[in-house]
């Protein structure tokens, strides 16, 4: 019974890590506090959450959260596939006016549509990789 709860354990996601890694993704795309509270589905009174997680404090464990934050970092990898050789591109695409989105950036949607909306951007930019 121990070797499976450990088992069970070690499945779990290291939501200190994945705090850390879109806290930093967050920089790297230059999003403002709203932005970024939209992306995690958070309102404006979570601010203080975002802190946390600046600090080191792992994600909340909800489940909502933690598929955004996966969603989030797919974006990334799949930005970071088809602008291999552009970093500056790849990190300035969320906030960047897209036709594909009515001339919203892909920040917008999210923040207007919600995890739908994240959903839409993921579902493109892998639609845009081919696969």
């Amino acid at each position: 019974m121990a070797q499976q709860n450990r088992e069970m354990h070690s499945a779990e996601p290291d939501r200190g890590a994945l705090a850390k890694m879109v806290v930093q993704l967050f920089e790297h795309w230059k999003l403002s506090t709203e932005e970024q509270l939209a992306l995690l589905g958070l309102g404006a009174a979570s601010r203080s959450a975002l802190t946390r997680y600046r600090k080191g404090e792992p994600l909340a464990q909800s489940r909502d959260l933690l598929e955004r934050v996966g969603n989030l970092l797919a974006i990334h990898k799949n930005l970071r596939l088809l602008f291999p050789h552009n970093r500056d591109l790849a990190y300035a695409w969320m906030s960047t006016r897209n036709k594909a989105f009515g001339g919203r950036t892909p920040a917008e949607m999210v923040s207007e549509i919600g995890f739908a909306g994240l959903l839409m951007v993921r579902s493109y930019l892998d639609r845009m990789r081919g696969q």
